[in-house]
């Protein structure tokens, strides 16, 4: 079954969104780049307020390619209390770097791997990232400005990646400035969540608030669509 996961940008969003139906609440700072991160204290406070209503996801920023910097935001942030966090690679040269730090932090810490579409990410072989440990691995987009995921890759490309993910047992999620449209060519992939920020907000615009009527209808569709639904 396909979740809904909705990125939130402080407590009120969160519990917005656990009411609107979101399967996963994503902590991420959208005014500070793709995968901004939110200050440590702010993602330990909405830890708190969820106490394990839902898995909590959090970013740890968009960071250059250092191994050593890396490696100490994702044990910084996984002391916050989320149960995953996000880490960008967003060229080829941050997956030779930084692979070695997540095999470090990986025993204690659930790490899910972000890839970007928009960065001509190498998709042919996943297995590196079960290697370093990673619980997950999802594809994103790094200039929102520049188009949606299925604008930079092409369905049987992401049924590729799904399907190898799930092979390899990792979580797999798909985000990338989708719309509602999107979410009827998706889920027949069957993607262990869909994520979300522009369209869950007022005007379309992910540096807006949470809209829970736009929460709602996301929710709905993807409850309609679900490939497994009536079985």
């Amino acid at each position: 079954m396909t979740r809904l996961l909705a990125s939130v940008t402080n407590s009120t969003e969160a519990e917005q969104a656990i009411d609107g139906g979101a399967d996963l609440i994503d902590l991420k700072d959208p005014a500070r780049g793709a995968l901004g991160a939110l200050p440590l204290e702010q993602i330990a406070a909405i830890c708190a307020l969820v106490a394990g209503r839902r898995p909590v996801s959090a970013t740890i920023g968009d960071l250059p390619a250092d191994p050593s910097l890396t490696g100490e935001l994702i044990r910084a942030t996984a002391g916050t209390g989320v149960d995953y966090v996000k880490v960008g690679f967003f060229t080829r040269h941050h997956v030779a770097a930084c692979l070695s730090a997540i095999s470090a932090v990986t025993p204690t810490c659930a790490v899910v791997a972000v890839l970007f579409a928009d960065r001509c990410p190498d998709l042919r072989d996943l297995s590196p990232f079960v290697e370093a440990g990673c619980a997950g691995v999802m594809l994103d987009t790094a200039d929102k400005s520049a188009g949606v995921l299925l604008d930079h890759l092409e369905i049987g490309q992401l049924n590729d990646f799904v399907i190898q993910a799930r092979k390899l047992s990792l979580l797999c999620g798909l985000a990338g400035s989708l719309r509602q449209v999107d979410i009827a060519t998706l889920m027949p992939l069957a993607p262990g969540y869909l994520g979300f920020r522009g369209a869950l907000c007022q005007a379309g615009r992910r540096e807006q608030v949470l809209d829970q009527d736009r929460l709602r209808s996301i929710r709905r569709a993807i409850d309609a669509t679900q490939p497994d639904r009536g079985r």
